[in-house]
């Protein structure tokens, strides 16, 4: 793995949001020279970029209800807003030397989700356990969108494995805060289905042929998006699992397993 990009946008809001129909996220493209703004239907109470490149600047001390945005060159991040009503809305952000539109008048329709902040009566049932259930779920909504967006977006496989008519290719890494999220393709280029056992994601120090020196960690997902059982003959498909952030030291690579159901087509990867 060579890069990591922070999209700031993959924020897990500590309140219950609750989603609206799918929508395609819009692509905002900004640079430099001009000032890019963005009008909101309700004052803006938080907004944050995913890399320093970007910069959204918005009245903090007295709400108002538009943005500024301005990028130097760089990879491509994404916006967060909220709101003051709680409305959640969500832009990927791209740097380009031409412009073609400076000015963003976004609907209330675009919001992908609301953030609404409750307190539970006092009754006999566990409040901790009736929020954890809905703090599980609004995890769930959440990994959900931003997976989607992800494979909404196309993306290039710089890492690429092939064995016996197997590809399995694995793109840039995208991390927030505490989350790293991986987005995994495997094509079926032989002429029989794949029946997927198990894929694993490992560090690795060293070497194996050195017992002694070699050192191998799974990194287990807290969430997968997509991932499917079967890959059929002839087909191809793309899906995203999310793990605990991790960094990579000086010497350790990325090892990659993917097992297969009832047969011996194994793939073994190690990137950088």
């Amino acid at each position: 793995m060579k890069k990591l990009i922070t999209l700031s946008s993959i924020l897990i809001v500590t309140a219950h949001v609750y989603p609206q129909k799918d929508r395609t996220i819009d692509t905002i493209y900004t640079n430099d020279q001009k000032i890019v703004s963005l009008f909101f239907p309700d004052p803006i109470r938080q907004g944050i970029t995913g890399t320093p490149n970007y910069t959204f600047s918005y009245n903090r001390e007295k709400e108002q209800s538009f943005g500024l945005l301005q990028s130097t060159t760089g990879e491509e991040s994404n916006l967060l807003v909220i709101t003051s009503r709680g409305k959640v809305y969500s832009y990927i952000l791209r740097h380009s030397q031409k412009l073609e539109k400076l000015h963003y008048f976004i609907d209330s329709t675009e919001s992908i989700g609301h953030e609404h902040k409750s307190s539970h009566p006092n009754t006999g049932t566990s409040t901790k356990t009736i929020q954890k259930s809905k703090t599980d779920s609004l995890g769930k909504e959440i990994y959900s969108k931003l997976c989607s967006q992800l494979l909404g977006n196309p993306r290039s496989y710089n890492q690429i494995k092939y064995r016996d008519g197997l590809t399995i290719r694995m793109a840039k890494s995208v991390y927030y805060a505490n989350e790293v999220y991986v987005v995994f393709e495997i094509e079926n280029n032989s002429k029989i289905d794949f029946e997927i056992n198990t894929l694993n994601l490992y560090t690795v120090n060293g070497n194996n042929k050195r017992k002694s020196s070699y050192q191998k960690l799974l990194l287990s997902p807290i969430y997968e998006y997509k991932i499917p059982a079967l890959v059929p003959k002839g087909q191809s498909v793309q899906f995203v699992c999310v793990y605990p952030k991790f960094t990579l030291g000086k010497n350790e690579k990325l090892m990659v397993t993917l097992k297969e159901l009832n047969g011996a087509r194994d793939v073994v990867a190690k990137w950088k």
